[in-house]
């Protein structure tokens, strides 16, 4: 039996109360998400939040969220990509947590509204993740950011994202990234892991869901191969900035970042793993169900950030 938090529990029987997605169209099942009623949950404290449009290409844009703390900074800066398959997901899906890392950090953290899949497969949602963070080193001194100091992260396919935007960062020679923080990230897309198998359905992220949101990212078979879409597989990890990666102890993910954060390892990167006890895949994502355990989760973010420059 998996060992499961009570209130992960309860997070389940509702969750798995609803229809299966893999069974429907991406746009009806964010017409279902769009009707959800919106969970009261207690706003972290901040200075301002403001919505930006950061241009992606020569005729488009993407909206992004700017969450400043309160006090005089220049403040560190932290760059955000939300979950949700590179199929679902919003910047308002991750708001309170997003407020929570600023406010506990004293972070600007900025929310990407990146543009998904199927309308927009693989590559494009990463050349907008990187387009964001290029646009943040580029500004981020306007809003009183310290450019010298700038994190990337997310949960789920947001760490997915967040961890090859380090790889592109460093191959194009593009800012200088000082700590990436990966949440339950999904880091090689063959899912073949012992805990692909364990927690394969029920869980809040079932196996077919994983392939239903794979095959809408990718274009091809040929991309499951490649390492900017399965970073697990990259043949050079080295010179990545210090990583946490942070998994849920009743996620098919597990494994496979765990294994991530081990290959850092052998790679020299600085890396802190943990495992939240009881835990299932989305719960950083959802204040209502489990503001505690994001509380706990976002304390070892920022004590894991002032051991590297970032907080310095």
């Amino acid at each position: 039996m998996a060992n499961l938090d009570p209130k992960a529990e309860k997070y389940l029987q509702a969750f798995n109360q609803m229809p299966p997605i893999h069974k429907m169209d991406p746009k009806t099942v964010r017409e279902i998400l769009s009707k959800a009623p919106s969970a009261k949950v207690t706003l972290e404290p901040l200075s301002k939040v403001e919505d930006k449009m950061i241009p992606v290409s020569l005729d488009d844009e993407i909206k992004c969220r700017i969450y400043v703390p309160e006090g005089k900074g220049p403040f560190p800066l932290f760059v955000y990509y939300h979950g949700g398959g590179w199929v679902l997901g919003d910047i308002e899906s991750v708001d309170s947590s997003c407020r929570m890392i600023a406010n506990r950090t004293e972070s600007i953290v900025v929310s990407v509204n990146y543009r998904l899949a199927p309308e927009y497969k693989f590559p494009i949602p990463l050349e907008d993740a990187y387009a964001a963070l290029e646009w943040v080193y580029k500004n981020g001194s306007i809003f009183n950011g310290d450019i010298t100091r700038l994190a990337v992260g997310g949960d789920s396919v947001g760490g997915n994202l967040a961890t090859v935007v380090t790889m592109v960062s460093r191959d194009r020679k593009g800012p200088d990234i000082t700590a990436q923080v990966l949440i339950y990230p999904p880091t090689n897309l063959e899912f073949n892991t012992e805990s692909h198998q364990k927690f394969a359905k029920g869980f809040g992220l079932d196996r077919e869901q994983l392939v239903w949101f794979r095959d809408h990212y990718l274009r091809n078979e040929e991309d499951r191969c490649n390492e900017c879409a399965s970073p697990l597989i990259a043949k050079n990890l080295s010179g990545l900035p210090p990583a946490i990666v942070i998994t849920a102890e009743n996620d098919v993910l597990r494994d496979e970042g765990w294994a991530y954060a081990e290959r850092l390892k052998r790679f020299g990167v600085q890396v802190e793993y943990a495992c939240e006890a009881g835990m299932v895949h989305g719960f950083f994502a959802h204040m209502a169900a489990f503001p505690k355990n994001i509380e706990s989760t976002v304390y070892k973010i920022s004590k894991f950030l002032s051991n590297t420059k970032y907080m310095s």
